[in-house]
């Protein structure tokens, strides 16, 4: 196995409709322009209340890439 080097960038994902999505949202945006994307963590979840329901979720992510 070789060693490897990351990076991370810490994001804020956000979506009305999950948590998951909103983890989804961050690493997508940041695989757009970061080469060699290869692994999260969440380290906050949030939401937004309206009305007595939620209506929409936030979560920062560590996103790692790999150093090349």
């Amino acid at each position: 196995m070789s060693e490897h080097v990351y990076k991370k960038l810490e994001l804020v994902g956000s979506s009305k409709d999950s948590i998951q999505d909103a983890v989804r949202n961050a690493v997508a945006a940041a695989s757009k322009t970061v080469d060699n994307v290869e692994w999260f963590e969440v380290k906050e979840t949030r939401g937004h209340v309206e009305n007595g329901q939620v209506a929409h979720f936030q979560v920062v992510v560590n996103v790692g890439f790999r150093v090349d």
